[in-house]
């Protein structure tokens, strides 16, 4: 991947895609920013933003046009992952995209009918070059994501019982991402976890210190979790994913850490105390 190389990010004005926007830009290469809703969007100068519908694939024609590189998110919680993204990686193969880097997620490559395992496997078979991420669950999801209107009221409510999970900056994802482009990693998968794996309690007690403000994690049952999801007006099959997915972290899978993020950028990834210093301001 050259310098110059033209990098389509889908999910572009997400969490994880603005990072990695902002990685690619860094290491010098052009950003094409795919959004559901581009207009208004906000992204760095110098961007070109694309409307992205996995539902409309005219979009996505168009956005594939004259790109070198395609970073390819899944929606969230999203069962149809892989009838919405197989067809995205057959578009991209036919519009001469050189390397597809798909963020997937940690573990699903130990059960063969998870939906991100499915569009892995179409990824593997496509022929198009391709690097495979699969990252632990974000810190970000306390500071900007879900997780944080919770904290906001001084709690921390999910079904994930005691179990720990090796929290993973995206600044870490991005800087992998852009990496991946750079050094031409074709044919890798790289499972994705931060330096320690800490459970939610410990995880509110550094957010308690950093912030001066009280946190404490409630553990909740299966079905409080899911209700809460229902009464927050989240789609049932999207409520039951995320049941799925914190039963992978009681079960203790989630607490794998691996050595990945510094085999491919040379320094170790962000620990949670120190992203929980770095955004103290956020929960106080």
């Amino acid at each position: 991947m050259t310098r110059s190389a033209t990098i389509l990010v889908t999910g572009a004005t997400g969490n994880l895609g603005g990072a990695v926007v902002k990685a690619l830009m860094a290491n010098g290469m052009a950003v094409k920013a795919g959004t559901t809703r581009p207009e208004g969007a906000k992204v760095p100068g110098g961007v070109t933003v694309a409307k992205v519908d996995y539902t409309l694939p005219p979009t996505v024609e168009a956005a594939l046009t004259g790109v070198d590189g395609l970073f390819l998110v899944a929606p969230p919680l999203d069962v149809e992952a892989p009838a919405k993204l197989k067809p995205v990686i057959d578009q991209a193969k036919r519009a001469g995209v050189d390397h597809i880097v798909f963020t997937s997620a940690l573990g699903v490559d130990q059960s063969e009918v998870a939906p991100l395992r499915a569009v892995e496997k179409h990824l593997m078979g496509s022929g198009v070059n391709h690097t495979i991420l699969r990252p632990n669950f974000f810190m970000e999801n306390f500071s900007t994501g879900f997780l944080a209107p919770m904290i906001a009221q001084g709690g921390i409510f999910l079904a994930a019982g005691e179990g720990k999970t090796s929290f993973i900056s995206i600044e870490d994802i991005a800087a992998v991402t852009a990496a991946a482009f750079e050094k031409k990693l074709y044919g890798n998968a790289y499972n994705l976890t931060g330096p320690d794996a800490l459970d939610h309690a410990q995880a509110a007690r550094m957010i308690s210190e950093v912030s001066g403000k009280t946190v404490r994690y409630h553990s909740l049952t299966e079905e409080a979790m899911l209700q809460g999801a229902r009464d927050q007006g989240m789609p049932e099959s999207a409520a039951n994913y995320m049941v799925m997915l914190y039963q992978v972290v009681r079960s203790g899978w989630a607490a794998t850490i691996t050595n990945d993020v510094q085999t491919v950028i040379g320094r170790p990834p962000i620990s949670f105390g120190a992203f929980a210093q770095k955004n103290a301001a956020v929960w106080k």
